[in-house]
């Protein structure tokens, strides 16, 4: 058993005056990808200088604005690349880029070393406030640890007086979800002091869930708070940076917006320390899915996903919101039929909002495909099958013939698994379109004959060829299928009847194939089952629906 007594709570806000339940989310926040920094340095194998420059180029072009691009004064890997960047001039005018450095006099001024000849720049300072972290780390009371920071503050300050571009200071105290409420508070303003803030020279207070510690609620409890009691707060910028290590980085993100908020720092797909930082495409499109523009440029998941997969080698998870290569695929034969319907009400309806039961978005809004929604296993349903044979291969099924085609994957995926939409179509093949035996059409005359007074207005004349054995018929019905059908009941000296008939084309043009479907049924057994015809003659289509439907009912005398 679990020996959950050696833990303890964390204690909650006592904050009765919360008033974020009551909001919603209706903008973007501002968004600080931390991938090459935060990100980076979690990876077995961190990015090299061209994948880092890579990576920046794929974050400007999804419209990130600030971008945090190392700790240049610890690493002459992560200096070099800042350099390259500015060499290079691959940093747009309207990108901040942040450079992250501990309070020290010697990493300070190697920082501004590496920012030389950047335009707009953001200089993270950071210290540890958390009781523990005091208590076992550094040995430190409130008032050292406060010093530590207004320190740094001074640090920037001065070092910002002689750069020639402009500095936006950022202070993080460290573990802020581990840290008495009002010392957080206290050690911000000394830093506020130091900074004198105004409108157009606003300072950044990150607020990070460095480690999760609570739920959700008391982060947003936290961030309230700490809003409500900032002074000067229209000269703030309130951003946070969750981790993952409750698994609830995505709602602490979401509750801190609706907390008051202002910028949000993650990575893309939650890459980072632990279980990682907070994942920016999920928050982004969860805004998107409820008709909010997130402000990044998200419609090629598929790209993003390549990149970030080569240059962090880590996989995305199948099941990652929204990327995954599962979070569109249903194999529930329920939900498969919910899909197609929803589909196909959208279309039919010419819908300008998307209301499709079991997807949020419409795949296709972030560059995927409708062809992976419906997966096929030995849990799908007759609607399964019967999505994948019209959106691959433009076969409509008729209703009734959906369960009979599904029963026959049934059987292959409760062998094999999951069954690929090109087996799916071989066995529609082999099932419908290829039965040529025993009977085999060959060729087929038509003639109207009709006089006024009968209704048996066609003629037909059928070769056909009956286990090798090649035969001519002909008779006579109120058209050609009842033709054909006449014809081989009284040839084979059984009962059928044709009980539905149904047609479309597959493509549109001249040379558009036809296909054709015939519901058949054995009157002395009371079978029945359909046959598929397929030709760019749509008469021709029917009459080899027929035969596949004969060679399918498996009749006595034959």
């Amino acid at each position: 058993m679990l020996n959950y007594k050696k833990y303890q709570r964390v204690p909650v806000v006592n904050y009765p005056e919360r008033e974020w339940p009551n909001k919603e989310i209706e903008k973007a926040p501002i968004w600080c990808s931390v991938d090459l920094r935060d990100g980076n340095q979690a990876l077995i194998e961190p990015m090299v200088v061209e994948e880092k420059i890579e990576y920046f180029g794929m974050l400007v072009k999804l419209g990130f604005k600030q971008i945090e691009v190392g700790f240049p004064s610890a690493s002459q890997i992560e200096f070099d690349f800042l350099r390259q960047l500015v060499e290079r001039n691959l940093i747009p005018d309207d990108v901040s880029v942040q450079v992250l450095v501990q309070c020290r006099d010697h990493l300070i001024r190697r920082t501004f070393e590496a920012l030389e000849g950047i335009k707009t720049a953001i200089v993270h300072i950071y210290n540890s406030t958390s009781t523990l972290q005091r208590d076992v780390v550094f040995g430190k009371s409130r008032e050292e640890i406060k010093q530590i920071a207004i320190d740094g503050a001074k640090l920037v300050k001065e070092y910002a007086k002689e750069f020639p571009g402009k500095i936006i200071l950022e202070y993080s105290p460290e573990s802020f979800t581990g840290t008495e409420l009002d010392f957080a508070l206290e050690i911000c303003s000394a830093v506020q002091d130091v900074w004198q803030p105004t409108s157009d020279n606003k300072i950044i207070f990150n607020l990070p869930s460095t480690v999760e510690m609570n739920t959700p609620n008391v982060y947003a409890d936290q961030i309230e708070w700490m809003c409500r009691h900032f002074k000067d707060r229209e000269n703030i910028i309130l951003s946070v940076h969750p981790h993952n290590d409750r698994g609830t980085g995505v709602a602490c993100a979401e509750l801190a917006l609706l907390a008051g908020a202002d910028r949000i720092e993650g990575t893309l797909f939650g890459n980072g320390e632990r279980t990682g930082n907070v994942d920016i495409v999920n928050i982004a499109y969860n805004m998107f899915s409820q008709g909010i523009n997130p402000e990044l440029d998200l419609t090629h998941i598929n790209e993003i996903a390549e990149v970030y997969e080569r240059c962090c080698k880590l996989p995305i998870h199948a099941r990652h919101p929204y990327a995954g290569k599962l979070v569109f695929t249903a194999f529930s034969g329920s939900h498969q039929d919910a899909i197609n319907k929803g589909v196909k009400a959208m279309k039919d309806r010419d819908s300008q909002i998307w209301e499709v039961p079991y997807l949020p978005i419409d795949p296709s809004d972030i560059g995927r495909e409708y062809e992976p929604i419906v997966r096929i296993n030995s849990q799908s349903g007759k609607g399964g099958v019967a999505f994948v044979m019209d959106t691959y291969y433009g076969f409509k099924l008729p209703k009734g013939m959906h369960k009979e085609f599904a029963d026959v994957i049934q059987k292959i995926s409760e062998k094999q698994g999951e069954v690929a939409p090109d087996q799916i179509m071989e066995e529609f093949k082999k099932e419908y379109l290829d039965r040529k035996e025993p009977l085999h059409f060959k060729r087929c005359k038509m003639e109207d004959i009709s006089d006024g007074d009968s209704d048996f207005d066609t003629k037909v004349v059928l070769t056909y060829s009956f286990k090798g054995e090649e035969k001519v018929i002909e008779d006579y019905g109120n058209g050609p299928i009842d033709a054909v059908q006449r014809a081989m009941q009284d040839s084979l000296g059984v009962k059928i009847k044709v009980l539905d008939y149904s047609e479309h084309a597959l493509r549109e043009g001249s040379n558009a194939q036809a296909a054709a479907y015939i519901h058949m049924l054995d009157q002395e057994t009371n079978r029945a089952t359909f046959g598929v015809g397929l030709s760019s003659n749509i008469t021709r289509a029917s009459i080899r629906a027929i035969f596949s439907a004969i060679n399918r009912l498996r009749l006595r005398n034959i």
